[in-house]
């Protein structure tokens, strides 16, 4: 036994660093950190009147803690350059598999029904009585909402939360409740706002892609009469192109007066007085496809924001491969002119009035606008595909 034992091969002990070795790895990084700490972050001088040579050694030491921020912030730029890009790549890879962009890694191993489209309906806090209307008239509700998802259609009411949300907040606990009989709220982390709409728009597409794998993101408002199932089918049509942005384009003046409510202080962008904006979709409705939607929400940080909502929107498009459908049906006006259109054949996918960038009263007057607008007139019940 002695014998065989004396065979086997025998285990080197694991190499080990000397110790002097370590004592002097540790006295050259101290004597490194000194120089790096004098070289970037000097001394300063005792106060007093310092000689010519003091004065050039400290210009010298600003300029260069001045060169080492430059350093800092091209460095800083560079990081988020390359988060960006690595957030759309992570996008494209999932759109490849046909997988939602959004969706995390435990996410992107189990593919999801995908969706026609998802439709935010913009509201506030104080927009409770429209949000009856639409409920009463062309957005279904419990089971046949539920339904509606089934057959690729999502909607919901989107909404951010109070400046200063917390559990006594009358506010935020209200929506809370009015979601929790409904189920019908889309609530994002946003602060509610008018000059906020363009943020919101942002976040909308960042949560709905995170939610819902889709072909088209819509948005509307609280006080537009919406008939989906005409809204789907002009989708349908468009929904093997990659990038489609549809809506009633228009091109309205640039205002530049700034006690009006739609003043818009980048004006000079748009040359001088008296121009219009470039060609977009009017906020009451429009739609973009998942690859737009994917590119907004991933390049959200860096779009620029312009005081209105839907002029934002489509400087966030302009300059991109996009093709922009001009849609007319998504503008319509309220009775008689939704009627005439319907009875000519071009029935209409949602209805409003100009002069108020809405239904005007819609609390009043949606029931009316549904009974002789809605795509389902003489039928019981809500829209059927």
């Amino acid at each position: 036994m002695m014998a065989a034992a004396a065979l086997r091969p025998h285990k080197a002990p694991p190499a080990r660093v000397p110790t002097r070795w370590v004592a002097a790895l540790c006295a050259a990084c101290f004597l490194l950190g000194i120089c790096v700490v004098n070289r970037y972050w000097p001394v300063p001088e005792h106060p007093g009147c310092p000689d010519t040579a003091s004065s050039d050694h400290s210009r010298a030491a600003l300029n260069q803690v001045s060169q080492t921020r430059e350093v800092i912030m091209a460095l800083d730029k560079t990081i988020s350059d390359i988060e960006m890009r690595l957030a759309a790549a992570r996008a494209a890879q999932a759109m490849s598999q046909g997988m939602s962009p959004s969706d995390s890694e435990d996410e992107q191993g189990s593919m999801r029904h995908r969706m026609s489209f998802v439709m935010g309906v913009f509201t506030t806090f104080a927009n409770c009585k429209r949000r009856d209307s639409i409920r009463q008239t062309w957005m279904p509700q419990g089971h046949q909402l539920r339904s509606l998802e089934e057959k690729g259609v999502v909607i919901r009411f989107v909404i951010g939360r109070s400046e200063n949300p917390n559990p006594d907040n009358e506010v935020d606990r209200a929506i809370d409740a009015e979601d929790k009989e409904y189920n019908d709220i889309l609530r994002l982390n946003h602060v509610e706002g008018y000059g906020e709409l363009p943020m919101k728009v942002q976040m909308f597409l960042s949560t709905a892609l995170t939610m819902w794998d889709a072909d088209f993101y819509v948005k509307t408002d609280d006080n537009v009469h919406v008939n989906i199932g005409i809204t789907r089918s002009i989708l349908v049509r468009h929904r093997m192109k990659p990038r489609v942005y549809i809506g009633c384009m228009k091109s309205g003046p640039v205002v530049t007066k700034n006690d009006s409510k739609y003043y818009e202080p980048d004006h000079w962008k748009f040359g001088t007085e008296g121009n219009n904006y470039f060609r977009h979709a009017t906020r009451q409705l429009y739609a973009v496809t998942r690859d737009l939607a994917t590119y907004i929400s991933a390049n959200r940080h860096i779009l620029h924001k312009y005081s209105n909502e839907d002029v934002s929107f489509g400087s966030w498009l302009i300059g991109l491969e996009v093709e922009h459908v001009d849609e007319r049906s998504l503008c319509c006006g309220t009775p008689p002119d939704c009627e005439w259109k319907a009875q000519a054949g071009n029935p209409c996918a949602a209805s409003f009035d100009w002069n108020c960038t809405g239904i005007c009263n819609p609390v009043e007057r949606m029931t009316e606008v549904h009974r002789r607008c809605w795509e389902g007139r003489g039928a019981e019940g809500h829209t059927q595909f």
